[in-house]
């Protein structure tokens, strides 16, 4: 594998291993610093729109002997991160008896189908733009045009997302702007299904990707900038190569190695969703399920979120960690 060893790789499996559990524990002790428990807040909101529960006494005993908030909380804690390793991550508060692991598993392929699309389309669109626009070599037409592409950076995504509605979905009836797909369509992995979801996230993907470029082309720039007067682009340029092989080949590639790191953190927190774009637009994704969780006072579905995210993210930093060698030979966690 190139630069790697075994002690770095065993490091940064262990270092994997104990974010997770450091980012897990947090999720646990952080809702219990709340005064009362979910069971009571749940019954509370039952209360509060029913105007009256028989029974709530015996009824949140029973719920919290059902969802384990019975015992001592360290026996909470170690049943929780048993649960974890098993991948149960309980019952949904505010679904039940629907389970976190169907509901997640309802909303991650929406999630996927469209931030993944979404962020691969701004890291490579915003990079390109950053690179041409740090390259000294760029014709000065190219870097008077492209800054135009970067003013949607400044608006909030939610805003550009009701402008798109209202221009092509009421205004031009061109694309859809709720419900995420066509109904009929069961949700899976099908080519039905990602080709409807597609359709349906046009606009807001249109909408990540035009607010978000602006910061890959932002640093991309900057990068260029530094790389320009690095000794091995004069060399290639003493040796004869044509501009645009290095241009790509020797500018770019060198400068858009930080740009990777930020690409894993972008990518393990797809699991969490765009909270405002999914609300606008009604996207049956993980943000618009965390909303609703947050809304409902779901605790164990927005742990269950949370969770997903820092697994995600953690696995993500670890894979860029262990392919940086091979995507720049130079580097190396070989000792010397």
């Amino acid at each position: 594998m190139g630069g790697l060893t075994k002690e770095y790789v065993i490091r940064r499996v262990f270092m994997f291993f104990l974010t997770v559990w450091l980012g897990s524990t947090l999720i646990f002790i952080i809702p219990r610093l709340a005064p009362g428990d979910p069971i009571t807040a749940m019954v509370g909101h039952m209360i509060a729109q029913a105007g009256k529960v028989e029974n709530a006494g015996q009824l949140i005993e029973a719920w919290r002997k059902k969802f384990g908030l019975d015992g001592p909380l360290y026996i909470q804690y170690i049943k929780y991160l048993w649960s974890l390793l098993r991948f149960d991550l309980g019952y949904s508060l505010a679904q039940f008896p629907q389970t976190v692991n169907e509901s997640l598993a309802r909303g991650v392929p929406w999630t996927l189908t469209l931030l993944g699309i979404a962020t691969i389309l701004s890291f490579i669109f915003g990079n390109t733009i950053g690179a041409l626009l740090g390259w000294r070599r760029s014709p000065k037409t190219l870097k008077t045009i492209l800054p135009i592409t970067l003013i949607f950076t400044s608006i909030p995504p939610f805003m550009l997302g009701i402008l798109l509605i209202y221009v092509f979905g009421f205004g031009l009836r061109w694309f859809p702007f709720s419900k995420g797909s066509a109904s009929g369509i069961p949700i899976g992995w099908s080519w039905s299904f990602i080709g409807s979801a597609i359709y349906h996230g046009i606009l807001p993907a249109t909408t990540i990707v035009a607010t978000s470029m602006g910061l890959w082309a932002l640093g991309m720039r900057g990068m260029m900038i530094s790389t320009d007067s690095e000794d091995f682009l004069i060399l290639a340029q003493a040796k004869g190569l044509t501009p645009f092989r290095i241009f790509w080949r020797y500018a770019v590639r060198n400068a858009v190695l930080p740009q990777f790191t930020a690409l894993a953190l972008s990518l393990g927190g797809i699991v969490g969703g765009s909270i405002l774009v999914e609300y606008i637009f009604a996207y049956p994704g993980m943000g618009y399920r965390f909303y609703q969780a947050i809304v409902s006072q779901d605790y164990t579905m927005i742990q269950g979120i949370a969770y997903m995210i820092i697994l995600s993210t953690s696995l993500s930093v670890l894979l860029i960690d262990l392919l940086y060698p091979i995507i720049d030979p130079r580097i190396t966690y070989q000792k010397k």
